[in-house]
Parts: C-alpha cells; structure tokens; sequence
C-alpha cells in the first residue's frame, strides 16, 4: 500500500511540478491580454466536461464493476463490459463533439458572455475552442483505460499519462512563432496533449493485455446500472463544475479577468492539490480497515491526526498567502504581475483563495468519515448546498460590491469552508466524529507557526527589496526566493519549539 500511494503521489506531484512550468512558459509567451482570456476560456471548455464525467465520477461507476467481473467471471467478461461502455461512450462524445462544432458561437456565449462586447475575442475563443474540444473524445477513452489499469492494480502509467499533456502545451508555446499566434499554439498543444496521453496510455495497458473496442452498442442490465451509477456519481461533480462555469462567466465581464483568475488558482492548485490527494488517498482506507474491525477508537485517532496535520502543513501556506500575495506573483508569474490590472486582480485573488485553503484540504478529511461507512449521498447533499452557497456570494461580491476577481476566490472559500461545517455537522449529530484532545492541544502551536511564516515572508519581502534596488533581471525572483527562506526558516524554528504538541511523530514514522 505504502509502495503504491508512493507512486501516485509521486507522479502527483511531477504532474503539479510540469503544470507549473507550463504555466510560467505560457506567461512568457501568452502573458495577459486578449488571447490569453480566449485561450483560458477555450481550455477551461473541454476541462469541465471532463471533470464532471471523467476520473471522479467514471471511476467511481466503472472501475468497481469492472474488478468485480474480472475477478468473479474472468478477464473476457470484464473486457465486454469494457466494450460495451466504451462503446456507448464514443457515441455519446461524437454527438457531443458534432454539436459543439457547429454551435460553438452559442457555447461561448453562453460560457463568457463578456466576450460579446470584444469580437475579436469572441471570434478568437470560438476558433480556439473548436480545436481544443477534440482533447475531450481522446481524454475520456484515457480515463477509461486508466481505470481498467488501476484494476488490475497497475498505477504507474494511470498516474503518470497527466504529465504529457503539459510537455506537449510546453512544446507548443516554444514554437510560437509557428502558429497564427501564441494562443493558436496553446490550443493545438491541448490536442497533441490529447493524442499523446492517449498513445501513451493505450501502450501501457496493451502491455497489460487491456485494450478497447468498439462494438455496436447495446443496452444490457450491466450498461444501464453502470449509467444509473454514473448519474449518481455525475451530480456531485457537476454541482462543483457548475460553480467553476459561473466563476468563468463572472470573471468575462472584467477586464483581464479570466487571465488573473487562472494564474490565482493555479498558485492556490499547488499546496492544496497535492496535500488534498495525499490525505485523502492515505486516511480513507486507514479508516475503512479500522472501522471494519470496529476499531472507533483507532478510525477516530487516525482522523484527528490527519485533520491536524493538514492544518499544520496548509495554514503556513495561508499566512503567505496573506502577506506577501503580490510578491508570490510577480516571482512566479511576472509577465502577468507587470500588467497592473491583471497583477493585482491576481495577487488579490491568491489572497482570496488562502482563506479556504484549510477547507480544501479538510473537506476530504471530514467526508472520510462518511465514506468510510459506505455514505456517499451525505456529502453529495453538503457539496450541492454548499455549491448554492458559493455562487450566491459569488454574484453578490462580483455584481453587487464590484470586489472583481476577489470576490470570485472569496466565494470559493467560503463554499469550502461551507461544505466542511456542513459535513461536521451531520457527522457530529449522527455520533461519526469526535474531535480529540491531541487535535485541540496541536491548534494553538498551529496557529502560531503559520503567524510565523507570514512574519518571515514579510521580513524577508522587505530585505530583498532593500538589497536588490535595480529593478533588473531576476529581482522579482530574488525576493520572492527570500520570502520564502524567511518564512520557511521561521516555520522550523516554531515547529521544533512546539514539537511536542504538533502531529509529528507519525510524520517522521
């Protein structure tokens, strides 16, 4: 198990790593403008629709039944079971794809109505859509071919085939100078992302005697309890997907506003994506196993030291977060901080995002403890209340007090934080989570540590900008990279003065 979660948290965080880069190389190239919102609206297009029926809620439908019938009838069941769904998925992408082709004016409009004011930018999102919508037909037979894979409890390839699709959008930007312009080359980098994740991973699993065929498709009981299954595990993934579709229709109507909002949250993606999934992945079947044995206790303890770990390793990101937004973009991003819109629209939206990002992580922990029991409509229900919640503050801070892009992030927060009281809430009420001394006797120290590292970040911030006076190459960076020394060097030192209350132990174990 250990060897396993190893290796996808491994390439997880490659994954993150090769996504950062991408993103600085398409801030040198695409910077902040007209193209890079078309490009943004055009690439968030076909990543929402595989968000809601892609890994998540497919393998959730998929992957369950497919072991079931390896294992129980043999492979040549299980591979016409794979058929069958893979079958009636080509055709529902193909009419899926059909459609968008040929309304795309119609989907960009309603995806960024902003875009009607600015026909060149319209026209451009609407060119730019119709090639990177392709990247949806060729991800979904990746998804499923990743999940016949994780099966058969091969997890390399699974974990790994993300990474091509930011080499390929890297490749694309350096040779820019090829296309019409940068943002063409962005857009043809998600299709050759597409076609090479797709190679990739149909290699690996040929490898593994798994292929994909496609049949005359048939409606059988297995296909509509898989469809039915699918339904359920869709809604929860679409309420979120529905948020992020209105943070892309508010953030239209500002200027440079879907640009800022993409760099925001790619910085915000960076601790809390690869924290999020670690926790989740480690806690969830400790919990199982301990509940299964009745073991309360234990599933408890282990639940209480995860929370307050993911508060130790979260809350310093938050303070930084806080104190030294700005310095974070224009070290990271700086072709987008040097444009004063875009720049500060961004750096007040990382702000935005670092007051949920505790949540983001927390709300894996508090739902283990339904998942843990075979629960999953409790979450959904908190997820799509807190969803409602979320877009509502969203408009009132967007279009009611004009907080830009600030709002957008805000709303996501507190929707987060939401969707964690929630599910304490019921888990409380129905006697499945308990909160524990060691838990209570870790949050001041936390607490702490975290003020630390603001203090340090802005200690460091101010060094550097009295050291480093000419605004030449790099300057940005090496105060960026103070920040950071200051900060992290402040977390050590608290973290060692309040050891012996802090979740460690189990760390170094």
């Amino acid at each position: 198990m250990f060897k396993r979660l190893l290796t996808v948290a491994g390439f997880t965080a490659v994954s993150r790593v090769t996504g950062f880069l991408r993103d600085i190389v398409m801030n040198f190239v695409l910077g902040a403008g007209p193209m890079s919102d078309a490009f943004m609206v055009a690439f968030r297009l076909p990543n929402n629709f595989r968000a809601i029926f892609g890994e998540g809620a497919f393998n959730a439908a998929f992957l369950p039944r497919f072991a079931k019938l390896r294992t129980q009838e043999g492979p040549e069941a299980a591979d016409r079971f794979a058929d069958a769904i893979y079958s009636w998925q080509i055709v529902a992408q193909l009419v899926l794809l059909v459609a968008a082709l040929v309304g795309m004016r119609y989907v960009i409009a309603a995806l960024a109505p902003g875009f009607n004011a600015y026909p060149e930018k319209f026209e451009l999102a609407t060119a730019l859509s119709r090639i990177t919508f392709w990247y949806l037909i060729m991800t979904v037979s990746s998804v499923q071919l990743s999940a016949m894979l994780n099966a058969v409890e091969k997890f390399a390839a699974a974990a790994a085939w993300s990474i091509l699709l930011n080499v390929a959008m890297t490749a694309t930007l350096l040779l820019a100078h090829w296309f019409p312009n940068a943002a063409y080359a962005a857009a043809w980098g998600v299709f050759l992302g597409g076609v090479t994740q797709l190679g990739f991973i149909a290699v690996a699993a040929a490898r593994s005697h798994l292929r994909l065929h496609i049949r005359i498709p048939r409606w059988t009981p297995q296909v509509r309890e898989f469809l039915w299954a699918l339904g359920a595990a869709t809604i929860g993934s679409a309420s979120i997907q529905i948020s992020v579709f209105i943070d892309t229709v508010l953030s239209s109507y500002l200027p440079d506003g879907p640009t800022a909002l993409y760099y925001a949250d790619r910085i915000n993606q960076l601790p809390t994506g690869t924290l999020a999934i670690a926790m989740g992945t480690v806690l969830l079947p400790e919990m199982s196993n301990l509940l299964a044995k009745n073991d309360l206790a234990g599933a408890n303890a282990a639940q209480n030291r995860a929370a307050a770990l993911v508060l130790f390793l979260t809350l310093p990101f938050a303070a930084a977060f806080f104190a030294v937004p700005m310095t974070i973009m224009r070290g990271l991003f700086p072709h987008v901080a040097s444009d004063l819109v875009a720049g500060h629209m961004a750096a007040a939206a990382i702000a935005g995002y670092g007051a949920g990002l505790p949540a983001f992580v927390l709300v894996r922990i508090v739902s283990a403890s339904f998942y843990a029991r075979h629960d999953t409509a409790s979450p959904a229900r908190a997820t799509i209340v807190s969803v409602v919640l979320n877009i509502a503050l969203k408009v009132v801070l967007v279009w009611g007090l004009h907080f830009g892009v600030l709002g957008i992030a805000l709303g996501t927060s507190f929707g987060a934080w939401a969707n964690v009281g929630m599910l304490a809430w019921m888990a409380k009420r129905r006697s499945l989570l308990s909160v524990n001394r060691n838990f209570w006797r870790s949050l001041a120290p936390t607490i702490i540590a975290a003020a630390a590292v603001g203090a340090g970040a802005l200690a460091g911030e101010a060094l550097g900008e009295n050291l480093v006076l000419h605004p030449g190459l790099l300057r940005d960076e090496v105060i960026l990279g103070l920040a950071v020394l200051a900060g992290g060097l402040s977390y050590g030192i608290a973290a060692l003065a309040f050891r012996k209350f802090l979740p460690l132990e189990r760390l170094r174990r």
